[in-house]
């Protein structure tokens, strides 16, 4: 089975995290689980690495600012992102469900998924998570959550 450190993720985020992300502090069942689902250990414990990076970096809730500087990507963000990763980063930050810090943060994350690209799914699921993680991000998280799995998603201007 190919799998990468976002496949494990994503099989954690749909199958053990739902509502409550303290699920993550026992990691034995955790981990038992995703064996007997077919990753191999060294995923699995690339994909723990990638979450305890991520609750190192949890922000405190900032507010929003549409009228910030703009980012400027460089080397290997270039490399691994393509423009409608980076589109969809700007817009998230122009709408306000994103702040400059939550925005360096899914960079930071994306980046971490040591892949040799990531598409806008891949990157829309790093947000996903991301929010998830962030205090006082509910909102930002439920409308991004509207966004993949909803009947009719907002368009994108």
């Amino acid at each position: 089975m190919k799998e990468s450190i976002l496949d494990v993720l994503l099989y954690l985020f749909e199958h053990y995290i739902g509502d409550d992300a303290d699920t993550l502090r026992d990691r034995d069942p955790l981990h038992d689980g995703l064996i007997e689902a077919g990753f191999s250990p060294a995923e699995i414990s690339k994909a723990f690495d990638w979450l305890d990076g991520l609750a190192q970096q949890r922000l405190a809730g900032g507010e929003a600012r549409v009228d910030g500087p703009v980012r400027v990507y460089h080397g290997p963000e270039l490399d691994r992102l393509d423009v409608d990763c980076r589109g969809f980063l700007l817009f998230l930050e122009q709408q306000g469900v994103l702040d400059a810090g939550q925005r360096e943060l899914v960079l930071d994350r994306a980046m971490a998924l040591d892949q040799d690209e990531i598409d806008l799914d891949d990157l829309k699921w790093v947000v996903l998570m991301v929010l998830f993680n962030q205090p006082g991000a509910e909102a930002a998280y439920a409308w991004l959550e509207t966004q993949m799995f909803g009947e009719e998603p907002e368009p994108v201007h």
